[in-house]
C-alpha cells in the first residue's frame, strides 16, 4: 500500500487569496436586551469583502433572535500565493 498525500484543505484556500478571519460578534440576549453577549466567528474569507462572513451575519439576523450589536472583524494572511514555490526534485540526504 503506497502513502498518499494529504493536502491541509486550509493551505489550499490560502493559495487562492484567502485570509483567516475572526469576527468577534456582540450581540443582545433574547430575553434580557440590556445584556450583551459576544460570539466568536472564525473561518477563511477574502479581504476586504469577506462574503462568508456576510453570508453568516445575513442568516445571523434572518433566523435568531439574537440583535446584532458590533461586529469587529481581523484578518491575517498567513500565506501568500507568491510565497510559495514548487519545485521539480528531491534530494534525501542520511
Amino acid at each position: 500500500m503506497g502513502m498518499s498525500t494529504m493536502v491541509d484543505p486550509g493551505f489550499i484556500v490560502q493559495l487562492r487569496g484567502y485570509s483567516l478571519t475572526t469576527a468577534e460578534i456582540l450581540y443582545r440576549m433574547p430575553d434580557h436586551p440590556n445584556l450583551l453577549q459576544t460570539f466568536v466567528w472564525q473561518d477563511y474569507d477574502l479581504h476586504p469583502q469577506f462574503p462568508k462572513l456576510r453570508k453568516f451575519l445575513e442568516f445571523w439576523s434572518k433566523n435568531l433572535d439574537g440583535k446584532l450589536y458590533r461586529v469587529r472583524v481581523a484578518h491575517k494572511h498567513l500565506i501568500h500565493p507568491s510565497e510559495v514555490r514548487f519545485v521539480n526534485g528531491e534530494i534525501v540526504l542520511h
